[in-house]
């Protein structure tokens, strides 16, 4: 298990909403892995989750009271990634901010690097 600070990094706001939903579980404890698998219109696409413990090959980013877990997999596609959660008129939700991508489809949700 890894320790890396720069690999992805996670807003106040976004921090504080991952708390929230995290009370909602009853718990304080977990850690919030995101990840990209393959899929998508774009080739790639990002997913998060509640995890109770570290994988082996996890790196653990603690930033704002929260523990992000990123795999070895992901992080060479989320390096330099913001999480941000934003509310509008149009709805709230957790948006991903990557310097990485080179095309994304127009719903937002899947990317491709290269």
């Amino acid at each position: 298990m890894e320790t890396l600070q720069n690999v992805l990094t996670i807003t106040p706001k976004a921090a504080e909403k991952t708390k929230e939903f995290m009370k909602q579980e009853g718990r304080d404890d977990l850690y919030l892995r995101v990840y990209v698998s393959g899929g998508g219109c774009a080739g790639l696409s990002y997913g998060m989750g509640f995890e109770e413990k570290a994988d082996e090959d996890d790196t653990v980013i603690e930033e704002h009271g929260i523990k992000l877990l990123v795999d070895s997999y992901s992080s060479r596609y989320l390096k330099g990634t913001e999480i941000d959660y934003i509310e509008s008129l149009m709805g709230a939700g957790f948006k991903i901010n990557n310097p990485n991508v080179t095309k994304s489809c127009s719903c937002g949700h899947s990317f491709s690097t290269e």
